[in-house]
């Protein structure tokens, strides 16, 4: 059942959102940590297919043990699954080939400040120079925890990474103002990827007609338990969790929430993997933590009343 409310006051949705959020950056890092194990041994155009596959077979598992209809998203969400995950991602891993991962995951951190200023202009939403400011220190702080002195890239990955942080800041702008319209966050979820999945598999059949290599005839099953659950981790977990959450917080505030995907995924480093940080590391986690604590607490977080169209609150996920 829909029905239509006024925009809570901040008390209302302040713990269960942020925990959203911060659930979905901790899927994202956790996600990346584990296809480590993967992208290795198969080529990022395969390991993409095979992640969305396992993450649209386990929502709709889920959903029909819920009893919830695999119908329903409207189709503007919908098709947004080609812009992300599918053509963001695709670009991302494309340019994942090109440049280190520390300067990957340095570039997408121009997302939520990318974000913060499409939704000012697009949304409404009104940003404060604090909220900016703040945003930019976190910025730092990730840059901290990434920086290596001998990373290089090259600009073909350079660009076509930009161009998938480009995709996903849209993706999050037009999501944010629609979802809200929707039955289920998974229904949404589950279409959104399923386009997905058919724009990767479209791709991968390209590649593999214009003479690339997608054999996966040496791939430990390692490999493919790795490639299973990080599409769990990445695709099923992390967009349930911030679509969730983004139909009643603004884009502006969602997007800080990606500032701790690198925070989450070294700590899933630290424990999985045995990495240990160094000083600077450590400055940066302490950089983003307050960063993102500040903002939480800043007495207006750039919320604006809800249109017509944006005020559809929805009883279930």
């Amino acid at each position: 059942m829909i029905a239509a409310v006024d925009n809570p006051p901040a008390s209302a949705w302040t713990r269960r959102d942020l925990a959203l959020l911060a659930s979905a950056a901790a899927c994202w890092g956790l996600g990346t940590v584990v296809s480590k194990h993967a992208i290795d041994e198969i080529p990022p155009l395969a390991l993409f297919p095979i992640q969305l596959t396992a993450s649209v077979v386990a929502i709709a598992l889920l959903m029909r043990r819920s009893g919830l209809s695999l119908r329903g998203s409207p189709p503007l969400l919908a098709r947004l699954g080609i812009l992300n995950p599918g053509l963001a991602y695709a670009l991302g891993l494309l340019g994942l080939t090109f440049i280190p991962a520390s300067l990957y995951v340095l570039l997408w951190a121009l997302e939520p400040l990318l974000i913060t200023g499409l939704a000012a202009v697009f949304l409404g939403e009104r940003i404060t120079g604090r909220f900016v400011l703040l945003s930019v220190l976190a910025a730092g702080g990730v840059g901290l925890v990434v920086y290596e002195p001998a990373s290089s890239g090259q600009w073909p990955g350079v660009l076509l990474v930009l161009a998938g942080v480009v995709c996903c800041a849209a993706y999050t702008v037009v999501a944010r103002r629609w979802v809200a319209t929707s039955d289920s966050t998974a229904q949404v979820v589950l279409a959104q990827q399923a386009y997905a999945l058919a724009f990767a598999v479209a791709i991968a059949l390209a590649a593999v007609a214009l003479g690339g290599n997608l054999r996966l005839t040496q791939v430990s099953p390692g490999a493919l338990v790795a490639a299973v659950a990080s599409g769990l981790l990445y695709y099923a977990g992390a967009y349930w969790f911030y679509l969730s959450a983004l139909r009643r917080v603004p884009a502006s505030l969602a997007a800080t929430s990606f500032y701790l995907i690198p925070v989450f995924g070294l700590a899933a480093s630290f424990a999985l993997l045995g990495e240990r940080l160094g000083p600077a590391e450590w400055f940066g986690v302490a950089v983003v933590v307050l960063a993102i604590v500040s903002i939480i607490r800043l007495p207006d977080r750039g919320r604006r009343p809800l249109v017509a169209d944006e005020s559809r609150q929805v009883t279930q996920p």
